[in-house]
C-alpha cells in the first residue's frame, strides 16, 4: 500500500515538473518568436518562418529516425539553408523569400522522402510532452541571446526595410545585418520546433507581432507587445494543452489568433 502511494506521489511530482518545464519552453519560444516577429512583419517577412520551418523537416526526421534531439537536427539544416539562402542573395540578386521558396521546397521534397509515417504529428506540430530539463535549459539560453542580438540589430534592420541607399550611406553592412537577422530566425525556428513543430512556425512569430502591431501606438510598444503575446500564447496554450490532452502546438497558435481577432477592437 505504502509502495502504491510512493508511486502515485513520485507520477504527481513527475507531472508537476513536465507542466513547469512546458511552461518555462512555452513561455521563453513564444516570447523571442513574438519579438522577432515584429521585426518580419516589418521587413514582410513573416512566412519567411514557416518557410524555415518546413526547411528543417529533414533534419527533424533524421533526429526521429536515429533518436537525436529533434532541435539539432533541425539546426543543422536551418544553418545549411540559411547559409545557402545568403550565398544565392549575393551572387543573384534575386529576393529573399524568393531564394527562400526555392530551398524550403526543395527541403520539404527531400523530408517526406524519408520521414517515418508514425512520426509524421511530432514533426509537423511538435510534442511539448517530450520536453526535458536539458532542453528548456537550452532552449531557454538560446531564447536570451537572439533576443539581446535581435535588440541590437532591431533598429538597423528597420532602417534597411526603409531604404537599403541610405542604410548604406549611414555605415550600415546590410549583407552582414541580414546574414545575423537569419541565423536568428533560424534559432527561432530551431528551438521552436519542439514546441509547434516545423509546420506551425509561421504562425508562431507572426500572429503575436500582427496583433501587437494593431494595438501599439510606437516602435517600443510594438516590439514588446509581440513578446508578451507571444508568451502568453505559449502560456495559455501549454495550460489548454494539460487540461484537454489536445497537442500545444495547434492549441498556442489558435490562442495566438484569439489575441489578434481581440486586437481589432483596437485598430485604428
Amino acid at each position: 500500500m505504502e509502495q502504491g502511494l510512493s508511486f502515485i506521489d513520485t507520477r504527481i511530482q513527475a507531472t508537476k515538473m513536465e507542466l513547469i518545464l512546458a511552461l518555462i519552453i512555452g513561455t521563453v519560444v513564444g516570447g523571442v518568436a513574438g519579438y522577432l516577429g515584429t521585426l518580419m512583419v516589418t521587413k514582410r517577412m513573416s512566412l519567411m518562418g514557416g518557410a524555415l520551418g518546413h526547411m528543417a523537416l529533414p533534419g527533424i526526421a533524421l533526429a526521429l529516425i536515429y533518436g537525436f534531439d529533434i532541435s539539432i537536427g533541425a539546426l543543422v539544416f536551418l544553418a545549411f539553408g540559411v547559409i545557402l539562402i545568403w550565398l544565392l542573395e549575393r551572387k543573384t540578386k534575386l529576393p529573399m523569400e524568393a531564394l527562400t521558396a526555392i530551398v524550403f521546397s526543395s527541403s520539404l521534397a527531400i523530408a517526406f522522402l524519408f520521414l517515418p509515417e508514425e512520426e509524421t504529428t511530432e514533426a509537423l506540430i511538435g510534442d511539448i510532452s517530450r520536453i526535458s530539463i536539458t532542453d528548456t535549459s537550452i532552449a531557454v539560453a538560446v531564447a536570451v541571446i537572439i533576443f539581446f542580438v535581435t535588440k541590437r540589430i532591431f533598429s538597423d534592420l528597420v532602417f534597411v526595410s526603409i531604404s537599403e541607399d541610405l542604410a548604406q550611406v549611414s555605415g550600415i553592412s546590410i549583407s552582414k545585418t541580414n546574414l545575423v537577422y537569419l541565423v536568428c530566425i533560424a534559432l527561432v525556428v530551431a528551438i521552436g520546433v519542439k514546441v509547434v513543430g516545423g509546420l506551425l512556425t509561421a504562425a508562431l512569430v507572426a500572429i503575436p507581432a500582427s496583433a501587437s502591431k494593431n494595438i501599439s501606438r510606437n516602435l517600443f510598444q510594438y516590439s514588446y507587445g509581440g513578446l508578451i503575446l507571444g508568451s502568453a500564447a505559449g502560456i495559455l496554450g501549454i495550460l489548454a494543452f494539460k487540461f484537454t490532452g489536445v497537442p500545444a502546438g495547434p492549441l498556442i497558435i489558435l490562442t495566438s489568433t484569439i489575441f489578434f481577432l481581440i486586437s481589432l477592437i483596437f485598430v485604428k
